[in-house]
């Protein structure tokens, strides 16, 4: 008997079994919606177990309870609100209750506070969250030809975590740092932000950091000189595509024509809703999360020391409508469909520890009617 059959068979049985089951394939059963005109390959494939399992992990927590938004306001009651001073009390306790549920409901207000002293900004993360409500408000403000009327809260990227489950940061791979593991130039390394795939691995640094152009689709089959794109910018766009899909859990014909990919006017109108949202993730990570970068500790930053940033998935979590479509705002339109105060500080000054009013030059703090803020007062300003 030769001796190779069995261990070939074997190897075989082997390799069969990881292409089957190690390859993440979607299983039967599938769902298939035609989206676009017969015959034209529009339509949206879904894996039965995934969407039942995306249901579970999207579901929007019922508000705590309804304010009351007479009384004093909490600028004037509490010392050191910076942003939400303009709600009631009753507002201000309700949303302090309900950030802690959406960010940090094991650790509690201690998250973001010295408990013995609420008011004080020493501890990092109440600087961090008092810039996360100013973007939250222009996200709902700014930018509803993306979120409309449905807007985002603390909660749509959260979800009951200190740090949103999806969110990037700059990757030096072997050969940017040195020559001695080669030069991969950003490509050929399986990457969980392009879809599991080798395309390259900064793509969104380009895109959602960066401005790069998007489009590099030609018009002719043969260069004319006309499109100067190069194939690997091309491959970065596809990164980004691949990106977008499996952040929403769909496929190339949710904004495009499977006839026409370039052409806008025979496009979804989907595909101007991903225009903006690129456009508003780049302003997201641009504007709020890298000026933070002073304030954040070195473990709280990427492996090259560049901050976490948002991507498409850090809202969507698997789904095309965040938490599918059921809208969070409506309970806190006041706190975060409002835009307050949008003053800016020096983030280079910041001293975790020490700092106690991180407040923008110029900026007079109010101090509360009642005088200093006791542990006996239910919660003091996080804001």
């Amino acid at each position: 008997m030769k001796l190779w059959i069995p261990f070939a068979a074997a190897a075989g049985v082997f390799v069969g079994a990881a292409i089957i089951f190690g390859a993440d394939w979607d299983l039967p059963p599938v769902d298939t919606d035609q989206i676009g005109y017969r015959g034209t390959g529009m339509y949206h494939t879904l894996d039965r177990e995934d969407q039942a399992a995306l249901r579970l992990a999207n579901v929007a927590p019922e508000p705590l309870y309804e304010a009351d938004p007479e009384g004093d306001r909490a600028g004037e009651f509490y010392e050191n609100v910076q942003v939400l001073g303009d709600l009631s009390t009753d507002e201000f306790n309700l949303f302090m209750a309900s950030i802690t549920e959406w960010v940090s409901p094991v650790q509690g207000c201690a998250y973001c506070h010295n408990e013995e002293n609420l008011a004080s900004d020493e501890v990092y993360t109440k600087v961090v969250a008092r810039r996360m409500i100013q973007m939250t408000q222009t996200v709902n403000v700014d930018w509803q030809a993306h979120v409309a009327e449905t807007g985002v809260t603390c909660y749509t990227c959260h979800q009951g975590q200190p740090v949103p489950a999806n969110v990037w940061s700059r990757n030096l791979v072997p050969g940017e740092k040195g020559t001695a593991l080669g030069w991969s130039g950003g490509q050929n390394i399986v990457n969980e932000t392009a879809g599991n795939t080798s395309l390259p691995i900064n793509a969104l640094e380009s895109y959602l950091l960066e401005d790069k152009p998007i489009r590099v689709h030609s018009l002719t089959a043969l260069p004319n000189g006309e499109n100067t794109a190069t194939t690997k910018e091309t491959e970065e766009t596809w990164g980004l595509m691949m990106h977008m899909s499996e952040s929403l859990g769909a496929n190339c014909m949710t904004c495009h024509n499977s006839r026409a990919f370039n052409d806008w006017d025979q496009s979804p109108p989907q595909r101007v809703t991903a225009w903006h949202g690129i456009r508003m993730a780049r302003e997201i990570n641009q504007t709020y999360m890298t000026g933070l970068a002073p304030v954040f500790p070195d473990n709280r930053k990427g492996p090259e020391g560049d901050v976490l940033k948002v991507s498409c998935a850090t809202c969507h979590n698997g789904v095309q409508k965040p938490l599918y479509g059921v809208s969070m705002l409506r309970e806190f339109v006041d706190s975060l469909g409002t835009k307050t105060n949008t003053d800016v500080p020096d983030y280079t000054t910041y001293k975790p520890g020490e700092t106690t009013t991180m407040s923008p030059a110029n900026t007079t703090s109010i101090e509360p009617l009642n005088g200093a803020i006791g542990e006996d007062t239910a919660l003091a300003s996080a804001d």
